[in-house]
Parts: C-alpha cells; sequence; structure tokens
C-alpha cells in the first residue's frame, strides 16, 4: 500500500482533533463521524473498534468520551501508523492505544475485555461491486462476511457489553440475523440524505447476551436540510462540535 506515503493532517470536530489520513485512498467521513457520535456517553469502561484505519472514528470517540480508554484494532500497517500519529498528535497516549491485528483472528485476550466495542465494517462483499480505487479496497471489501464481523465484535464484547455499527441501510436484514439469539435491547437509527429520502445507512446499537425483547426503529436524521441544500443542524452540531446522537429520541 502506497498511498500512505504523502498522509494529509485533517481537522475533525471543528479541529478539536487531527486525523492523519491518506492524501489518497479511503478517507475518513461522515459514516466515521456519525459512528464516533452514536457511542453513548454514559457508558464507563474500556471501549474497542475493530477495523479503526487512521483513527477517523476512533480519535473524535475518544475526544467525545474522555473517561474511557479506547483501543483501535487495525491489520494493516500503514493505516495503524497514521493513526499512531493521530494519538500522539492529540495528547492520548495515555488512554488510546493502536493494535495490530485482524477481525478474522482475534487474539484469545481479546474475549469478554471490552465494555464497548465499535465499527464501520467493509460495506461490499468481493465481487458484487466494481473494484475500488487503490487504497479502498479494505474498507470497502469484505475479508470476512458481515456476520463473521459481528461475531467478532460479540467476541471481545464482555457480556451485557455495548454495540454499535454503522452499515448500509440494504444490509440491516443480515446484520438483525447475525444479532439474533445473541443480543438485545436493539435499537436502529435510519440515516437518510435528506427528509423524505430513502434511509441508506442505519446505525444499530444493542448488548450483548441480553433477552431479544423488543426492537426500537427510532427517527432517524438527516444528512441535509434538503435535497441538494445545506448541511442539517445536527450533522453540523455532531461533525464540527462534537454532539452525541440522541439514542432516546433520535
Amino acid at each position: 500500500m502506497t498511498v500512505s506515503l504523502d498522509p494529509t493532517r485533517d481537522a475533525f470536530l471543528g479541529g478539536r482533533v487531527h486525523v492523519h489520513q491518506p492524501r489518497q485512498g479511503f478517507r475518513a467521513g461522515t459514516d466515521s463521524v456519525l459512528l464516533a457520535a452514536a457511542l453513548p456517553d454514559q457508558l464507563s469502561g474500556r471501549a474497542l473498534e475493530l477495523g479503526c484505519g487512521a483513527g477517523g472514528a476512533l480519535l473524535p470517540a475518544a475526544w467525545r468520551l474522555s473517561h474511557l480508554r479506547f483501543d483501535g484494532l487495525e491489520r494493516d500497517p500503514d493505516m495503524r501508523a497514521m493513526c499512531l500519529r493521530g494519538v500522539q498528535d492529540n495528547a492520548m497516549s495515555e488512554r488510546v492505544g493502536v493494535m495490530a491485528g485482524d477481525v478474522a483472528s482475534l487474539s484469545p485476550g481479546l474475549e469478554n475485555a471490552y465494555d464497548l466495542v465499535f465499527s464501520n465494517p467493509p460495506f461490499f462483499p468481493a465481487g458484487t461491486i466494481e473494484p475500488p480505487a487503490p487504497g479502498k479496497e479494505q474498507a470497502y471489501l469484505e475479508s470476512v462476511s458481515l456476520k463473521d464481523w459481528i461475531s467478532a465484535m460479540l467476541f471481545a464484547a464482555r457480556p451485557k457489553g455495548t454495540l454499535i455499527l454503522i452499515h448500509r441501510a440494504a444490509q440491516l436484514a443480515p446484520l438483525l440475523g447475525a444479532l439474533d439469539g445473541r443480543a438485545g435491547d436493539i435499537a436502529v437509527m435510519p440515516v437518510r440524505s435528506y427528509p423524505g429520502a430513502d434511509a441508506k445507512r442505519v446505525i444499530v446499537r444493542c448488548r450483548k447476551g441480553l433477552k431479544r425483547g423488543p426492537l426500537r426503529l427510532l427517527s432517524g436524521l438527516e444528512i441535509y436540510r434538503s435535497r441538494g441544500g445545506a448541511t442539517s443542524s445536527l450533522l453540523e452540531a455532531v461533525s464540527r462540535q462534537g454532539v452525541g446522537l440522541d439514542w432516546e429520541n433520535g
């Protein structure tokens, strides 16, 4: 991977956090910011992001939830190096770590270790879309199935621990199927481009090992105020001020 040879230093959350990421290839954007904003601020303990990349979600999340200890797991050494650089640049070294590892084969030491596990898994099985641009393959194409990725999240979460992930709305059915009988207290937050549009993304929150119970489908949020319009006030607050998403009234 050569796209990391010329990294940029990009401001997130209105300049409160800086992320070092490839000038070309995959660059963190709205999905990463929404994932960081989706982490409930009332949690305590340890948090893990699987597939943290250069830290586009990990670092904003660590800024938001300064009372938590964070770890990121990333298999690509170049992305991991950029994430570590971001940890140092944001003075987070005392409570944010970045580990080498693969979601397909987690270390036994990670089992039941985290109060919160979050992730933005690759969206597409290999061969189902045109090959993405160089440097974007790992971010877009599955190396393990969505079901196995969720299994890895459940593996790392402690009993009753919280899982949060963002994915394509079109994959909601298999996503919920992978959680069936293994997690409860499930809430789904649709993400639409603008009011009245179909949801393109869903953010899913659940807790490991709880009884199934009712599934909550929230009203969700919009990225833009209208089709082709300005960014919504909520997204402005999330992306520039580090405001968290409201799981109770969202």
